[in-house]
């Protein structure tokens, strides 16, 4: 990893919440109002993009420009701008993670912001501009903002087995089938209780202690770069089904007890 002094990160995080302000102002607006919904994919598929995600991530792009143009930018509606090739940053957004919730009214989308090292999740933010919460790893620890202003640090509980685990998912659909359904279906007959939805909100209740496991698959580096860190440094895991790291997405799984994700990876692994 690049070697930078608190200072330095101290400024790369105070333009992560900046980001998360200056985007929040153009995606309200359209929150619960009457929207126009486009589909980015392939015909037979639904992938929802809507005004709101194209302009967060326009004024996120315009404000990195500005402030850090060396570094690269890497968002989910626009691709890849690449800022100077000796810089080892790349910003990872999506300017609202859970569109689908976000045209339904749902409050579970956020906006995800965050900072590679190189390969090296090194920071990242949550916002939900709309319940007003945010959620953010500084470079030891994660903490939470809500309406009232006030801070508090973020801890995963304890929860060792998958019998007393609450796993989480943002839809069944998500597995394509084969040894992703199995395994999704092995995890959730084991688990206590199962809930649906959640899509970026769910890793940070993870976070704050109040969901045990995720999984998921199918996931881009957008949709998960931000919350690694956010969930680590809050005492849980976050890999890929194997144990490697998840940074570029795939299937996904986060346990706030390493111990049960060591058991949820066994699971998944059939032994």
């Amino acid at each position: 990893m690049t070697k930078i002094s608190r200072t330095e990160f101290a400024e790369l995080l105070d333009c992560a919440h900046d980001l998360a302000d200056r985007s929040g102002q153009v995606i309200l607006p359209h929150f619960r109002k009457p929207l126009q919904v486009d589909n980015k994919a392939a015909a037979g598929k639904f992938d929802p993009v809507t005004i709101a995600d194209r302009a967060a991530e326009r004024v996120i792009m315009k404000a990195l420009q500005q402030s850090y143009p060396e570094h690269a930018v890497e968002g989910e509606e626009f691709g890849t701008k690449l800022g100077a090739s000796t810089s080892p940053f790349r910003w990872v957004i999506d300017p609202i993670d859970g569109t689908r919730s976000f045209i339904m009214g749902l409050p579970t989308w956020g906006t995800l912001i965050g900072l590679m090292d190189g390969e090296t999740p090194l920071l990242g933010l949550m916002d939900q501009p709309f319940t007003q919460e945010r959620f953010w790893s500084t470079d030891k620890a994660s903490f939470f903002r809500g309406a009232d202003g006030r801070e508090k640090r973020l801890k995963t509980r304890a929860c060792a087995a998958l019998a007393d685990a609450t796993l989480s998912t943002t839809h069944p659909d998500m597995f394509g089938g084969g040894a992703e359904t199995k395994g999704f279906q092995k995890l959730r007959a084991k688990a206590k209780t199962t809930r649906y939805g959640g899509d970026c909100y769910a890793y940070c209740l993870l976070a704050a202690g109040h969901i045990d496991v995720i999984i998921e698959a199918g996931l881009k580096p957008y949709d998960v770069a931000a919350l690694i860190p956010i969930i680590e440094r809050a005492g849980g895991a976050i890999t890929s089904w194997t144990g490697t790291s998840c940074a570029q997405g795939g299937r996904v799984v986060a346990c706030g007890d390493r111990t049960l994700h060591a058991v949820v990876l066994a699971e998944l692994a059939g032994k």
